[in-house]
């Protein structure tokens, strides 16, 4: 069955792992995932691996965004997020792979956020299921934020694992912050996230939508 998304743009990012790179796009075109556009956004990998990103962009027919240097993921998710041009994104790190029930699952998510303008943000990959959960429908809950609660993992209600996004993201939330490591980016858009009082959905049955791997042909970083 193919599963069309015509106002949705698949944007991954990359860095020296172009072995998961075609392995997640391989994946996707098995599952017959077809997005009205693909965006790899690569932080100044290494020559072997850029290489092998150029001769993928043949075979998978992707927009390619780089940089001559590494910039960071902040850098490298804005530019990237610049190059879309659809209404909605489905952001991806490149060591991620999809199962097979995540097109159908996603469908679910695109509808959800068609229909209601007030969600942000649907995400499908966690490590650990978000503190408090509100039941919605076919496995999804809303993330909700409290204040009181003592779990830190209240913070992490945006996180950069993968989400279903609207594509006018950064004029809401801003643009990432850029020149810090990853993980104080990821809390710096987490932090501003709640500040704005954004609303998301939270896949229930998430660890079955991705799993989250290196590849092992990928070259040495």
């Amino acid at each position: 069955m193919q599963y069309q998304f015509p106002d949705t743009t698949l944007l991954i990012t990359h860095y020296n792992r172009s072995g998961s790179l075609e392995r997640l796009l391989a994946t996707f075109e098995s599952l017959e995932c077809r997005f009205a556009d693909i965006v790899v956004s690569d932080d100044g990998s290494r020559p072997e691996h850029l290489e092998k990103v150029r001769a993928l962009g043949g075979r998978y027919n992707f927009r390619l965004v780089t940089t001559p240097e590494n910039r960071g993921l902040g850098n490298n998710i804005n530019k990237g997020q610049d190059a879309v041009q659809s209404e909605y994104t489905l952001y991806v790190q490149e060591d991620f792979q999809p199962s097979d029930i995540f097109p159908a699952h996603f469908r679910d998510a695109l509808t959800f956020m068609r229909e209601d303008s007030k969600w942000d943000i649907v995400r499908f990959y966690a490590y650990f299921a978000y503190p408090t959960l509100k039941p919605f429908k076919k496995g999804y809950s809303e993330m909700v934020y409290r204040f009181w609660d003592m779990n830190h993992l209240k913070f992490y209600c945006y996180s950069d694992h993968p989400h279903l996004r609207r594509s006018t993201f950064p004029e809401k939330f801003g643009r990432y912050p850029e020149g810090i490591k990853g993980d104080l980016t990821e809390y710096k858009m987490a932090v501003r996230f709640l500040q704005k009082k954004a609303r998301a959905y939270f896949s229930t049955i998430s660890q079955n939508c991705f799993t989250r791997k290196t590849h092992p042909t990928n070259p040495v970083p």
